[in-house]
This record gives structure tokens, sequence and C-alpha cells, in this order.
């Protein structure tokens, strides 16, 4: 894996474990990594293998016997488990970057939301998800939550699904009606229909969550959490993600849902920035998820426009990142990991500058913990991917650490969260099948869908401009 996306042997390699798709005994063999299992009893093994079994990691540590399995020389470079997205608004990709200097929320909703969002038609739903999935792959993420809060219609929501299916991530489909313009009001009662069509069972590769907002304040009623959308989502036994948990009333809504017993594990809130320790006190004690958007947080200016990490780990909770919007940020977790490291190290040696005491400070585990273990309990998925252990989906990154920008290896997680990018990322395997290989995501032609993504971002800046 070390070698050009041309080199003949990892081209043999993949043909082989193509040509074998589908066996649930066939048997992929990665030797003389650095794995990172991000597990706290396996830690770090230096010159180890991982054995693949169909979609299944089957062994992590010493190299067992190859036997049938396509071997796959991983010298020089460093296992770690795929990155896990908590909360990313897919459909919006066509726009990327189309307001990077966007100063508040308020410029993002109008734009957005009340703007763009009443253009897009099914196709274009199914555009912004394909693009954003594919670009997430290449970046190693291998589970994104949608939260797709455009859902206009049936066709819609289907046509984001079906866009998360045909890219082979996996994919977590969080369901909301839109905030502003005409819609079918098909939402909420049309989750049942979704989880009845679309979810997979037992293999996990498509989930369904509730998506709500935190309080009435954007969208009305029909959005916010409360009794309603949690009696709905216990029915369908799926979890809720909540956006927009911000400020004090967002705080004033967590006491209530906490008195309410609506808080829980089932349970995500999105942002978090400028809760009460109150609210922090509820959340933790109900073993409630968080999603961190930090990048969003700092460069939009939500609420202290600084991300939670301290406040959720003064709680006992230790949350997931997630992407956001690309209409305004950066689409990779590389980009989350540095920038929540760098602020909460800055916030850290600053509370204590001139006084003698320690500064408090994460390290790049921590970081690394949260982009992957952590995002999949956050996402409902903690028993099925983030590490990589025995037992667990083959969900993995095999990254270069002996490129120009990584050379030489000497601290793996320091490589994987500090040096890294997409470049670096030679293979991804989602439930043991490659997605990208010797540099490439597979099977996206990537010509035809910048052609479809180009004449669908113009087609909406057309509808909008009217």
């Amino acid at each position: 894996m070390r070698s050009t996306p041309t080199a003949p042997a990892a081209e043999a390699a993949l043909e082989e474990i193509r040509r074998r798709s589908g066996d649930p005994h066939r048997r992929i063999l990665f030797t003389g990594a650095t794995v990172v299992t991000m597990d706290p009893a396996l830690g770090v093994l230096d010159d180890a293998g991982v054995l693949v079994e169909g979609d299944t990691i089957a062994a992590v540590g010493a190299v067992p016997e190859a036997g049938d399995a396509v071997v796959v020389d991983a010298a020089g470079c460093v296992l770690v488990p795929g990155f896990v997205d908590t909360h990313r608004h897919a459909w919006q990709s066509q726009l990327r970057r189309i307001m990077p200097d966007v100063d508040d929320l308020a410029g993002y909703v109008t734009a957005t939301l009340a703007r763009y969002a009443p253009a897009y038609g099914p196709e274009d739903m199914y555009l912004g998800t394909r693009l954003a999935a594919l670009s997430a792959i290449d970046s190693g993420i291998t589970c994104m939550l949608d939260f797709s809060h455009n859902s206009r219609s049936r066709e819609h929501s289907d046509a984001a699904v079906r866009a998360l299916a045909d890219t082979g991530i996996r994919g977590v489909h969080a369901s909301m009606g839109p905030h502003f313009g005409e819609w079918d009001r098909q939402w909420p009662g049309d989750l049942a229909r979704l989880c009845e069509e679309h979810s997979d069972g037992a293999r996990r590769m498509l989930t369904l969550r509730v998506a709500a907002l935190a309080t009435e304040e954007v969208a009305g009623p029909s959005p916010a959490y409360g009794p309603e959308l949690a009696r709905i989502a216990r029915d369908l036994g799926i979890g809720v993600s909540v956006d927009a948990v911000f400020g004090t009333g967002s705080s004033r809504a967590v006491l209530d849902w906490a008195d309410r017993g609506l808080l829980g594990p089932h349970l995500t809130l999105i942002h978090a920035t400028g809760l009460t320790e109150e609210a922090w006190k509820a959340i933790g004690a109900t073993g409630t998820t968080v999603a961190l958007a930090p990048t969003s947080d700092a460069q939009i200016g939500l609420e202290t426009a600084v991300p939670a990490v301290d406040e959720a780990l003064a709680a006992g909770v230790r949350p997931g990142l997630s992407i956001d919007v690309e209409v305004a940020l950066a689409g990779d977790m590389f980009t989350q990991m540095r920038t929540l490291h760098t602020v909460q190290r800055m916030r850290a040696a600053n509370a204590v500058y001139g006084t003698g005491r320690e500064a408090a400070r994460i390290g790049v585990h921590d970081v690394l913990d949260f982009a992957t273990l952590q995002g999949a309990r956050t996402n409902g998925l903690g028993g099925v991917t983030g590490s990589l252990i025995p037992g667990k989906r083959a969900d993995l990154l095999v990254i270069t650490a002996e490129d120009l920008n990584n050379m030489p290896l000497n601290d793996p997680v320091g490589t994987v969260v500090l040096g890294s990018d997409a470049r670096n990322i030679t293979a991804v395997l989602i439930d043991g099948e490659p997605r990208k290989w010797a540099g490439r995501v597979l099977d996206a032609d990537t010509d035809d869908l910048r052609d479809r993504v180009r004449e669908s971002r113009d087609r909406i800046l057309a509808r909008a401009s009217h």
C-alpha cells in the first residue's frame, strides 16, 4: 500500500478482493502496519496485522496464517478505524464555500435555508448527498450522519437515502421537514415508511434517526424536540439528533426534557455551545450524547463561538465530532480534530496564564477518540464501528506514514491527527468492502458527477433568484 496508485501489486490485490466480493468468508490480511485500535485494552500495536473476514474484523495483532487471504503489505502505514461524522447537512454540497465568510447564524439561515433550500428538487437532493458522501469517503469518513432538513417530499427523502446507499458509506439518515417554503407536510409521519422501506436490519449500513431542533425560535413548533417527537422515535426504535442546541433557550429546553424523562443515550445534542452548568449536569447524568462542530461554532460564531469540549468533559461526556455545513466550512475530519485540539489547548493555557497552575489540555488521542469511537457511540453505532477489535464491522483506513508530509513515523496518533490529509489515505474499507484503494475513490465517475453537480448548482441558483 506504500506504492503508487498504478502499482501492479495494489491493483492485483484489489482485483482479487473484488473478484470474491459477496463471499462471507473472503479474507483480507493487512500486514506489517502500526495499528491504532482505539480500544483501551489493545491500544497501539506495532508491526501488527488486521484480518478482515467478510464484513467483519476477525483478528488484530499477531499476524495469523494467511491461508487463502488476500495479503496486503501495509508496512510504513498506520491503520485506524474510519472516522465518524455525527452531523452534516449533506444536501448542501453543490453550494460548497458559497459563503465562506458568513458572520452569524442568521446570515446562514437567510441564505441557505430560506433562499436556496426551497429551490431543491429530489435530483438535487440526490446529487448533493452523493457528493458529500463520496468526499467523506475520500477523506476517511466511513460513517456519516446526514441531517437532512430539506425533506420537502417523500421523493426528496428517498433521493437522499438512495445517495447514501449508492456510495457504500455507512449512512445515518436523520430526516426533518424544511424550515421555510412550500413542502408536503409529510414529516414526521413519513418516518415510519422510511424505516420500513430503507432500514437494513442487523447489517446497519443504513440506519434512520429523527432530526429535530432544540427550540421553536427558527422554524416554529413542528421540528422542536419534545414529547411528540420523542414518542415517534421510541415507537420506531430509533434515535433522535437535535440541532441548534445553544444558549439560554436551549438550556431551558434541556432542563425541561430532563423533567419529562426525554434525555438519554438515544438522544444527541448538536453544538451545545453556551449551555448553563445545570443543563450540562442533566446531560451528563442521563448519558445523553453530544456532537460538537468545532469549525462551525468558531467560524460562524455560534453563541460563545467556543466548542464546548471542556464543558462536555466536565459533565462526563466524551463527544463526537461533526462537519456541519460545507457552504462555509471544510468537509474533512482532520480539520475538525485539529481545530478542536488547538482551540482547547489555547483556552487551557490562556486560563492559567500568569498563575503558575498547570493547564488542563486534551491530547491528540482524545480528538481521535472523539472522531472514531465516540462518534460511533453518538450515532448509535458504538457496537458496530469506531474501533478495530474482533467482531466489529471492518470500517478502517490505511494511512501512509512515509509520504513527504508524514515521514518519518514517530508517533502514530500524532501522525494521523496532525500530519495527515486525504492524500495519505491509500485505502478505505467500509463493511469489509474497498471504497478507496491506492489513493483513488472507487465506483465514482468524477467527470460525470462534476457535470451533474454544476448543472444542479446552476439550476438551484436560477430558481432561487426568482
